[in-house]
């Protein structure tokens, strides 16, 4: 973590100063938090599956995920308000560069096929959202005990305002986009 930090202070502030012509250090963006949230819509039938969800998400985060809830009824999946349908947990500060510098460096190295992430995932206020179809990317995930494979969404929130300053932020930070 300390890694990451030191780098982005270091090394990240005084390029992204340089380019975007910034007058004070606070306008440069940071990173703000990460969002990992795991849908999982067969957890109204199995619920045993989404007590696995939680477990699998507080290894990859280190921190204990929250069970999220339907808010509507939706009577052609056979959903009803309140039932339990995924889970998520919100990274910050120490945890969240934990994280960021394990799925840079370490996660997506392992997916298969990789050529690089999309540039084009970002909302228009530079935060970008990641789709991974495998959880089983993560290191620290036994692939002996997994019952299923699940899928995940990261969201890394930034304070940039504008997409090509969080995108530049991201790439500064070690985010392996497509060319």
């Amino acid at each position: 973590m300390l890694q990451l930090k030191n780098h982005y202070e270091k090394d990240v502030v005084p390029k992204l100063i340089e380019t975007f012509k910034y007058k004070n250090v606070m306008q440069v963006p940071k990173l703000e938090k990460i969002a990992l949230n795991m849908g999982l819509g067969e957890a109204i039938h199995n619920i045993k599956l989404l007590d696995s969800a939680v477990e699998e998400l507080k290894i990859i985060s280190g921190q204990s995920p929250v069970i999220t809830r339907a808010k509507k009824s939706i009577a052609a999946f056979k959903l009803r308000a309140g039932m339990p349908i995924g889970c998520m947990v919100t990274l910050r500060r120490n945890r969240m560069y934990d994280f960021y510098n394990k799925l840079v460096n370490i996660a997506l190295a392992r997916v298969r096929d990789f050529r690089g992430v999309s540039g084009k995932a970002l909302d228009r206020h530079g935060n970008y959202t990641l789709g991974i179809k495998e959880h089983i990317i993560f290191p620290e995930i036994d692939y002996d005990k997994i019952d299923r494979i699940k899928g995940l969404n990261i969201t890394i929130v930034t304070t940039a305002k504008t997409d090509e300053e969080g995108k530049e932020l991201l790439r500064l930070l070690g985010m392996p986009f497509r060319n």
